[in-house]
Order: C-alpha cells, then structure tokens, then sequence
C-alpha cells in the first residue's frame, strides 16, 4: 500500500503513524498490544514456570529487527556523571535541554539529528565523533540522495556509484576533514551492504558546526567528578546532561536461544538475501542491514511461502496458563 500522494519525500512523525493505521486497518491487522515474549520453541511445552499465554502456530516471523535493544558503551565513570544521562531512544523534546551545555554521544543520523534539534531550540551541544563517518547531503539536485544511490546501483558496478556518491557529497557539502570529521576508506554504498552501516544525511547540522553553535570534539576517555568530562589528549570539559546516540542491536537471542537460523548476536547466519528462512517454520525480516529494500524483500519471500504451504491460521491463546510473568509463544 503505497503512501498518499499527498504525502512529502520524508513524512512526519504523525503522517507515518496514520499510514501505519491505516495498513492495519485495510488489511485486517490486529496486533497484540503491551504482551512481551518471554520464549519461543519448537516444543510442544515452553518448560517455563512464568507463562500466561501461549501461542501454537505453524510459521514463527521473528520482526524485532536489528533495533531492539538499545547499545551503551562501556564509558569509565558514566555511572557517577551527575547530570541527566538519556539514551536517544527516549530523547522527546529539546525543552528539557534548554540553556544547557549537551554532549551527543555519537556520529550516526540520530547523533546528528538531535544535535541540530538541541541547537535550535536553545542548547549548546557538542557531538562526540569518534569514526571515520560519510555525510552525504539529503537532496542532489532536487532528488532523495537515497533514491539517486538504488538507480545508480542498479546500472552502474557498486565501486564506480561509491565514487560518484563520495564526488557529489563533496562538491555539495564540501571538506568534512576541516570540521573534525574524516570520511571511511570503503564507500557508503559498500559499507551499508557489507556492515549495515547507514551514512549520514545532512539535515542543517553541518552548517551549524561550520559556525560554531555545535561543537565537534575526540574521544570521550572518562568521565571525572561531577559534571566533568576527560577528553582524548588531556583536555576536560563540563556538560550538564549527555544524550548517548550509540545505536542498538538485536535481541533475539534473549527470546529465541535455540534455534537454526540466527547466531549468538541475534542475527541471520546466511548473508543476504538467503537469511530469511530456518527450519520448523521459522522466519526472519528486518535483519539483513540492507535497509527497507531488504526489509521488504525478505517479507515478499516469506509471505510467498506461507501462502503456498497451504497451512492453516495459528489457533488461537490458550491459558491462562499460570499467573505470573510474561509470555510465551510456540512454533
């Protein structure tokens, strides 16, 4: 079901959500709401003492995706910063940062972004950037940077649209080296395919570091007494709050420890695109880091399958089966 025609290039908060209400309602989806999975089986019993429900199906989709579980480097010190500390998975407004000085802790497009945020909104962020990061400009010429890479790559060897992505951000944003902030030896396009790795698109925050309302600093080394911070190199600064934008990753293997298709981290064993399907009815979307492109071809190969097992509808919850904890769910 395509987006409205009325619909932007990037939707809003509150358009994307609509859509998603929609799907759901022109297909008949009814999600279960506030349940968590606790485990997931191929046996008949889930063996846990802390069951409420349990489901019996024939196909298990594992959907959670490779953003489930927030990721928090192991800082020396964090733990005793006096200021706010926020992972920006519950980052939801700059006004609780208003006049504060704020370290963003991290290079990707959710680092950039609430930098950009907490500047103009009355903050004095600084941005810790501490990897090699490709900053590619949102539009070229009119077009979705994002939309220009899927036609080059479909005509051009992935090499030869690296090289042509690299030429543009450059004569479109410029030397990001003069700003603190060095580009990967491998090309975006490659790093996305070979370590899920998104480049950064520019909203307006470059030209804010240009003028110095963001600040771009090294390493953070430890985090001293009270609101100091120890950079790379000796030099100390004070924050009042830190917002640490380090990503996430699966967490599969917390629900789902034993099973064929997904390794120790929570991610398909076979590379794209053959990762979608284990054995006894297990399947996997959303975890090949290729974007909403894999995404979507991973589900097209899954409801295909499905659709022409001729297998019945999962029955419905049986229970309650105990009274305490959470859920489970069998295959």
């Amino acid at each position: 079901m395509p987006f409205p025609d009325s619909y932007p290039v990037y939707p809003t908060h509150r358009q994307f959500i609509d859509y998603l209400e929609h799907y759901a309602a022109a297909f008949e989806i009814k999600p279960e709401f506030n349940t968590t999975v606790q485990s997931a089986t191929t046996s008949s019993s889930s063996g846990s003492g802390d069951v409420v429900m349990q489901y019996i199906g024939r196909w298990l989709v594992a959907a959670t995706g490779e953003n489930a579980e927030t990721v928090v480097p192991d800082i020396p010190g964090l733990e005793g910063f006096q200021g706010k500390v926020t992972h920006v998975s519950d980052y939801k407004s700059s006004e609780a940062y208003r006049g504060q000085r704020v370290l963003v802790v991290g290079c990707g497009n959710s680092g950039m972004e609430v930098s950009l945020d907490l500047c103009d909104h009355g903050a004095c962020p600084a941005r810790v950037v501490r990897d090699a990061v490709h900053v590619l400009p949102r539009e070229v010429l009119g077009k979705s940077t994002f939309e220009l890479a899927v036609l080059l790559m479909r005509w051009l060897p992935l090499w030869l649209a690296d090289k042509i992505m690299i030429l543009l951000a450059w004569l479109v944003l410029g030397d990001l080296t003069r700003l603190r902030m060095g580009r990967p030896g491998d090309g975006p396009l490659e790093l996305k395919e070979t370590h899920g790795r998104t480049p950064v698109l520019d909203y307006g925050a470059l030209t804010r570091i240009r003028v110095g309302d963001i600040d771009v600093v090294t390493t953070v080394k430890s985090f001293g007494k009270g609101a100091q911070i120890e950079l790379a190199g000796g030099h100390v600064l004070t924050f009042d709050s830190i917002v640490v934008a380090t990503g996430f990753r699966s967490n599969v293997a917390q629900w789902l420890p034993v099973n064929d298709l997904f390794n120790k981290d929570g991610y398909p064993k076979t590379a794209f695109p053959h990762g979608w399907k284990g054995q006894s009815g297990l399947y996997a979307v959303g975890f090949i880091r290729c974007g909403l492109s894999g995404t979507s071809a991973d589900a097209v190969c899954i409801a295909r399958t499905s659709a022409t097992s001729g297998g019945r509808r999962p029955s419905p919850p049986r229970g309650p089966e105990h009274a305490t904890g959470g859920a489970s769910q069998a295959l």
